[in-house]
């Protein structure tokens, strides 16, 4: 099934004596015109208006292209949990079986506040690095945290044989036992929330810095860049003794993680910056596998978040009643998928949409429909 497919199932919250227009079609002609540049519900309109002729083929119009306050009133009134899910069935469907990598991490809608009156809109997501995918995303209640929020998400993804990686927010011991009972791994950042266990984390390693040789699984790797040269050095330990009691709380919980970050600006003064990290992944794992994914991790800031700023315009979109935001935040997350998904032009997001408000063609293709 195509994405459009899936939203066709999605129930039509306005009063059936009050549409004019289709569900359908709002739908399909708002998330083509996203993919296609549109920003707001204006641009949609006017997009879908320049392009009647075309939309006729593939969605019921007889009443025309919807105002934009009619596009406007409908996001805001359409149920949000419903176009997750369609949203979700779609995402697994082109995932498939999931490997590799998958970072678990949170993001503010910053054009979805209005002054202090409210909190931003915060989404977390589920990130396969190694296949460049978005699994999932699901909203954070204003009342509540990511921690509540991550577990809701990883009830929707199968991850078995995955190594999932969380920030210091998901270092908890029930999100450690749903990742272990589902059969995926965890490398969980250790930090000042879980206060006993960092601080003898901690000096386990500083312990074990000072023997030699040292008797931890390492891996050095070197990168430079943006006038900076970077040296990052990982070491895998097993739980240290002092915590094995505590172990028992914390379901496949096999080893240990310091990452080291010194860092030298040119002309600059060194900088050095150290993490710790909590995992199930066993202690002889190879140290340059566990880089591998902390590293996917650090770069779903460019991968995702990135994306979403910068190609999409997510934090300059304005948008603030009801289900409006939740809902505009969604279209804007399939529409990106779409577009990383397309391997046919070698260019960025931002070039893609482009060429699909230049060309109805180019569009069909990365909607997957033919017209």
């Amino acid at each position: 099934m195509t994405l459009l497919q899936h939203l066709q199932v999605i129930p039509d919250p306005r009063l059936e004596r009050t549409r004019r227009h289709e569900l359908q079609s709002i739908l399909a002609i708002a998330l083509c015109a996203t993919i296609a540049g549109a920003d707001n519900w204006v641009e949609v309109a006017e997009f879908g208006e320049l392009l009647h002729d075309w939309f006729i083929r593939f969605v019921p119009l007889p009443s025309g292209i919807a105002s934009h306050d009619t596009f406007a009133r409908v996001f805001r009134l359409l149920d949000a949990k419903q176009l997750e899910l369609a949203c979700q069935q779609w995402l697994a469907q082109v995932a498939g079986r999931v490997y590799g990598t998958v970072a678990i991490d949170g993001k503010s809608v910053r054009g979805s506040s209005k002054g202090d009156a409210r909190r931003p809109l915060h989404m977390v997501s589920a990130w396969a690095a190694d296949m460049g995918l978005l699994l999932g995303q699901c909203k954070v209640d204003g009342k509540s945290n990511e921690i509540t929020a991550i577990p809701e998400l990883l009830r929707l993804l199968h991850l078995k044989g995955c190594i999932v990686t969380i920030d210091a927010i998901g270092c908890q011991k029930s999100i450690a036992q749903q990742l272990h009972e589902h059969g995926a791994a965890y490398v969980l950042s250790l930090k000042g929330n879980q206060r006993h266990m960092h601080a003898v984390v901690q000096k386990h390693f500083e312990v074990q810095a000072s023997q030699e040789p040292p008797d931890e699984n390492t891996y050095t790797e070197r990168s430079s860049g943006h006038g900076r040269q970077e040296l990052r050095s990982y070491r895998l330990s097993p739980v240290p003794e002092a915590l094995q009691r505590a172990a028992v709380h914390w379901p496949g919980l096999a080893s240990v993680v310091q990452v080291t970050r010194q860092r030298q600006q040119t002309g600059g003064e060194a900088s050095e910056e150290v993490s710790y990290y909590l995992s199930s992944l066993p202690v002889h794992t190879p140290a340059r596998v566990l880089a591998h994914s902390i590293r996917s991790h650090w770069a779903v800031e460019n991968q995702l978040h990135w994306s979403l700023d910068v190609a999409m315009r997510e934090d300059a979109a304005q948008s603030y009643k009801d289900q409006g935001p939740h809902n505009q935040t969604l279209l804007r997350r399939m529409a990106l998928q779409l577009l990383k998904s397309d391997t046919s032009v070698k260019v960025g997001v931002q070039a893609k949409r482009k060429r699909a408000g230049w060309d109805v063609g180019y569009l069909a293709h990365v909607l997957g429909i033919r017209v």
